[in-house]
């Protein structure tokens, strides 16, 4: 219970009390009026180190707690351990208990002073007034950080807006932008038929459907250019001898965002819509994507894919972090702007690959693959080459005759991405390196060497390795390597154990007293938010997805497929995703600034230039990271 002897006095300063409030997330987004009714209703309660404010036994909740000095400290009982065991702590500003008294229900938690705290509480009269009465407050009272995550989200883009004007979110339905039915025709109408039909709708594309309605392919403007340049049939041949087979298509429900990111990544012009049936509904070209101002994104991708010399891919690099500016504007999120910034890292990495192979061909097959931040689809700005080759040997040769032509092939397009920002891996991780030039038998070969045998280097190596995809070249051989890797991971327990440790040594930058916990390489009031904020999620959910057969690289897809397996909860998952997202926000905030100022890029931030919301939030995401790793902890018994 808590102590009958507490010292509860009435503030006196409903202004200086405000003015407390309006530093503090969600107070700082509320109205005058609603901040002046909790300081003439709010009690100042004072708690000695150790002393109990709320425990399940005082029965429904009643009051509502803000931290004004001090420290709360979150208890429940571990039965395993039968120990009380601290689960969270509350900071100057921050509030309690959220979830109780909004179910109206005793607390699960018991909440103790740590050191000597002062308290500014409200009855349950007042909170329930202000809930009523205040949507910041009810929103963040019913959704936590996820609240404050859309409060931070809203600053950045309100930022960005300034210099750009309003523009329609990238959420929105390409439904909206599907302005006309599409201009259809079946397989068999020649193509001077088409053309016509083409001519009298005024469209520069017309679908080919079966006799269900369902798209079946494409002719464009573009397509009847190249049959007439390169003789490929008449024009009385029918269409489907020179379509483009299997259109691109997309649900009615998918977004501007899905649309822009296929048509930068394949340099299509034109999307179909189709129902749930696969029956053709809509069609969504670059000239809709216009009203969206997503064509930037189409165009800088098509631009990068079509250019004839290293010199031009290098001069639109600067590009891009214009176009982060932009997508941070109209609305991206964390995880789609790491992912348009991986496109455009990728079609700039196929494009240098293609001009090498014009100028001198290996004549080798392969498949460029790349690892860690770019196999996740989670690169920014600041990145570094992570690569390698994969090759199947021709019959005749052997597997170093093959190395022998394509080292020297890799090692020229590594220097060239070099010069496009991408830089030398420090590490040698690199096709050019012959260890990472290999024949899908070594490749297999190395897998099993690199699970069975747990050495500490290999568990370095799996924050790189077990992070791959392909993004050129034939993807066959990868799909069939990577199943096999799932399998033996999923059937090696001790190497899922021994992956779960090396991935603890990653901790978030949390004191137990909530503090920061600095880098110590130096920067001295610096955080690193790759190693000690983004890693712990990365490493951790890596280590839950490969266990249970995740194929998705990428963290928050991740943490999705581990939902839909009852591996997470999902209030659990929206947390930890919401978390990882702030961090990467906040990195990528920084980034751009940096750049502003003509600075070296870093993932170091110094949390004083932060403002009050971006710190509190920041050690609310670090402290969601505490929990994961606790449930690995847990998960192999650490």
């Amino acid at each position: 219970m808590a102590p009958a002897n507490k010292d509860t006095t009435r503030p006196q300063n409903t202004r200086s009390i405000m003015v407390f409030l309006q530093a503090h997330a969600p107070f700082s987004n509320m109205d005058d009026d609603h901040l002046a009714h909790f300081a003439e209703h709010a009690t100042l309660r004072f708690y000695a180190d150790g002393d109990v404010v709320l425990s399940a036994e005082d029965g429904l909740v009643d009051r509502f707690y803000v931290v004004k000095q001090g420290r709360i400290r979150g208890e429940r009982h571990n039965e395993q351990a039968d120990k009380m065991e601290t689960t969270f702590e509350i900071s100057v500003g921050e509030c309690f208990p959220l979830a109780a008294i909004v179910g109206e229900r005793p607390t699960r938690t018991l909440h103790r002073a740590a050191g000597d705290t002062f308290c500014l509480s409200i009855e349950q009269d007042a909170f329930v007034s202000l809930f009523s009465e205040s949507e910041p407050f009810r929103d963040f009272c019913l959704r936590g950080v996820s609240s404050l995550l859309d409060q931070v989200n809203q600053r950045i883009q309100t930022g960005a807006m300034a210099s750009m004007g309003s523009s329609i979110s990238l959420n929105t339905p390409l439904e909206r932008y599907s302005l006309r039915k599409p201009i259809t025709c079946l397989a068999e109408l020649t193509v001077r038929k088409a053309v016509a039909h083409m001519h009298e709708n005024n469209v520069g594309s017309i679908v080919i459907i079966d006799d269900n309605e369902r798209p079946t392919g494409i002719f464009t403007l573009r397509d009847l250019r190249t049959m007439i340049a390169e003789d490929r049939c008449t024009l009385d041949s029918p269409v489907h001898e020179i379509m483009t087979r299997n259109p691109c298509s997309l649900p009615a429900e998918a977004d501007a965002f899905d649309a822009a990111m296929l048509m930068a990544e394949h340099h299509f012009s034109h999307l179909c819509l189709v129902d749930k049936d696969g029956r053709l509904i809509g069609m969504v070209s670059e000239r809709d994507l216009f009203s969206l101002q997503r064509v930037d994104l189409v165009n800088l991708a098509r631009t990068i894919g079509t250019a004839t010399q290293l010199s031009t891919l290098v001069g639109l690099r600067a590009d891009v972090s214009g176009l982060v500016d932009a997508m941070l504007a109209h609305g991206a999120d964390s995880g789609q702007v790491v992912k348009i910034i991986t496109t455009l890292n990728d079609v700039t990495v196929r494009r240098v690959l293609e001009l090498n192979i014009q100028k001198n061909d290996p004549g080798i097959p392969f498949t460029w693959l790349t690892f860690g931040s770019e196999g996740r689809q989670e690169q920014t700005l600041l990145t570094d080459q992570d690569n390698g080759i994969l090759f199947q040997t021709p019959d005749g040769m052997t597997e170093d005759q093959v190395r022998e032509k394509l080292l020297p092939f890799a090692r020229v397009v590594n220097d060239e991405l070099a010069e496009c920002g991408f830089t030398l891996c420090k590490g040698n991780i690199m096709a050019s390196n012959p260890k990472l030039c290999l024949s899908d038998r070594e490749w297999d070969d190395w897998f099993i060497r690199f699970i069975d045998a747990s050495t500490p280097q290999n568990l370095v190596y799996s924050s790189i390795f077990l992070d791959m995809r392909a993004i050129f070249g034939p993807t066959d051989s990868l799909e069939g390597l990577l199943e096999r890797v799932l399998t033996r991971i999923r059937n090696n327990a001790l190497f899922q154990k021994m992956l779960a440790g090396n991935a603890l040594q990653r901790k978030p930058p949390l004191t137990m007293f909530r503090n920061f916990r600095y880098v110590t390489d130096g920067n001295k009031r610096s955080l690193d938010l790759k190693r000690q904020g983004l890693a712990p999620f990365v490493e951790s959910i890596r280590v839950f997805a490969l266990a249970n057969g995740v194929r998705s690289a990428n963290t928050l897809e991740r943490m999705d497929e581990l939902v839909k397996t009852g591996v997470f909860d999902s209030k659990d998952a929206d947390a930890w995703k919401d978390a990882y997202s702030l961090i990467q926000v906040i990195r990528m905030r920084a980034h751009q600034e940096m750049l502003d100022k003509d600075e070296e890029l870093t993932n170091y931030i110094d949390p004083d230039d932060l403002n009050p919301l971006d710190r509190r939030i920041l050690r609310e995401s670090f402290r969601q990271a505490q929990r994961l790793q606790q449930k690995l902890e847990l998960t192999y018994q650490l």
